[in-house]
């Protein structure tokens, strides 16, 4: 089972946020190569940020709960995500009103680029 483990430091983030990128109406992922020494494979860098203007708090951590979500399911599907990358995944607001299955054929099409 790999685990999710989130991106620590600033410097991460900007480096991954420098690299490769995909836009959606519901989410926009960064990716980067592995640039974090691994001691564990069974490890994926990934976070989830949402802006505050999205909305409060509930609204936020739903969003994100939900993107998780889906990202563990991808796991389960050998081959979904290329654990060789660092990833970034900003929330939008329209995620929060769409179902999971629109979700989910969305972010594993997407997760394909990689």
């Amino acid at each position: 089972m790999i685990k999710l483990e989130s991106l620590k430091k600033n410097n991460h983030f900007k480096l991954t946020l420098k690299e490769k990128k995909v836009h959606t109406d519901f989410f926009s992922i960064f990716a980067a190569k592995n640039f974090i020494p691994n001691k564990n494979k069974n490890l994926l860098h990934i976070s989830f940020v949402m802006k505050k203007k999205i909305g409060n708090a509930v609204k936020r951590n739903r969003i994100r709960r939900k993107l998780k979500a889906i990202v563990h399911k991808l796991l389960k599907i050998k081959g979904a995500i290329n654990t060789n990358y660092t990833y970034i995944v900003f929330g939008k607001s329209k995620a929060y009103e769409k179902d999971h299955k629109t979700l989910f054929t969305t972010m594993q099409k997407n997760f394909e680029k990689f």
